[in-house]
């Protein structure tokens, strides 16, 4: 695997091998986020508070914009007096109704299955609200239920637009009171997402840009990314979706205890211990002076911990240590990233800020070019 280092270093390079303006767009992401809230007030995500709180809400999603689910599930779900529920297929379960709000959200507006289930809840009576793109199927939708609709303002790659769709659902829990301070939040997270821009802007070098650092460590290994709370989780699943979707690169996304659990067996499969002798467990050391012209390079697993510090179980806590130090005994290279900051939003913006541009440079020291392979996306459309 040819991984092109130099290039990372020369901005003017990374401009031309970014053929879809993915650092840009990345780079806007405290825009989105505060654009995303004034959208959403602007539009009318209040009203849905008027009857009081739900039953249960159900976000709707596929693709791109499954994440955004993920996203409100993961900020306010643990502490939330209702339960929120992702949906990411035709229809609705059979227990939604009247007394549960609906939350349509689409990168695209054409996602069968997302206008399926808005048109449903339209049908049984749901308190409704729908975030996608203007004059299209889903706004149409929206517009004939008279339901709360955010328009997304640009298009861009839609896993460039997380903020964007992720943010007026959070605005959206608000007015249900399932998020305090939902404003002040919003303006956190966008702070924190302000400052991984400018550290890992194109023109940083990669000794000072931690992007550039996490994309050298990951391009060439087969990386297994391990969340320690549920917020870390939803970050592990941004990381495999971003690096699948921008470098076409595979990724394993889990968390401790689960399934976490069941992945630890594969330190010591073909890309743990069997992936080379370098690893403790795996055989003697290597002689240090000899002849490495005829090995055959392989791609062996990298551990990246995402840390939680502030909401981690000590159970948690001592079992990622734990792997930590098997996967040293493996020969494993381990990469340990924690969340900073305070509310959940924000700490969760602490990470994801920083996976996204990374997922980009490995792109691009990769060679890759996610706008030569039209079938590649109409075979994985991000909805």
């Amino acid at each position: 695997m040819n991984v092109d280092e130099s290039l990372l270093d020369d901005s003017n390079r990374l401009t031309e091998a970014d053929t879809l303006n993915l650092l840009p767009h990345t780079a806007s992401a405290a825009r989105q986020a505060r654009e995303g809230w004034r959208l959403a007030q602007e539009a009318g995500v209040a009203s849905l508070g008027s009857d009081g709180r739900p039953r249960a809400i159900v976000v709707v999603g596929v693709g791109a914009s499954a994440l955004a689910a993920d996203v409100l599930e993961a900020v306010v779900g643990p502490a939330a007096p209702v339960p929120v529920i992702s949906h990411r297929r035709h229809g609705l379960p059979g227990w939604v109704g009247v007394a549960d709000v609906v939350l349509g959200v689409s990168a695209s507006g054409v996602s069968s299955e997302t206008c399926s289930a808005v048109e449903e809840a339209y049908r049984r009576g749901c308190r409704l609200a729908v975030v996608c793109p203007p004059d299209t199927p889903l706004a149409h939708l929206a517009g004939v239920s008279r339901a709360p609709f955010v328009a997304l303002p640009e298009t861009r790659p839609a896993h460039t637009g997380l903020w964007s769709l992720a943010v007026p659902l959070l605005a959206a829990a608000a007015a249900l009171g399932l998020l305090r301070d939902g404003g002040p939040a919003v303006e956190a997270a966008a702070v924190r997402l302000e400052e991984t821009a400018i550290r890992c802007r194109p023109s940083s070098e990669s000794f000072v840009n931690p992007a550039k650092t996490l994309a050298l460590e990951l391009a060439g290994a087969l990386p297994m990314w391990w969340g320690t709370t549920r917020l870390a989780e939803v970050a592990a699943a941004r990381a495999a979706t971003v690096l699948a979707a921008h470098a076409w690169y595979p990724a394993l996304a889990g968390a401790l205890p689960y399934p976490a659990y069941d992945q630890a067996a594969l330190l010591g499969g073909a890309f743990g211990a069997g992936a080379g002798a370098e690893g403790g467990a795996a055989g003697d050391l290597d002689d240090f002076f000899r002849d490495r012209a005829d090995d055959v390079e392989t791609t062996r697993l990298r551990l990246v911990l995402l840390r939680d510090d502030t909401s981690e179980h000590p159970e948690v806590s001592r079992a990622a240590e734990r792997a930590v130090a098997v996967a040293g005994e493996y020969g494993v290279g381990v990469t340990e990233l924690r969340m900073t900051g305070t509310g959940p939003l924000e700490r969760l913006a602490s990470l994801v800020g920083l996976i996204d541009f990374a997922g980009v440079y490995v792109a691009l020291a990769l060679g890759v070019d996610p706008s030569s392979a039209p079938q590649l996306r109409q075979l994985g459309s991000a909805r």
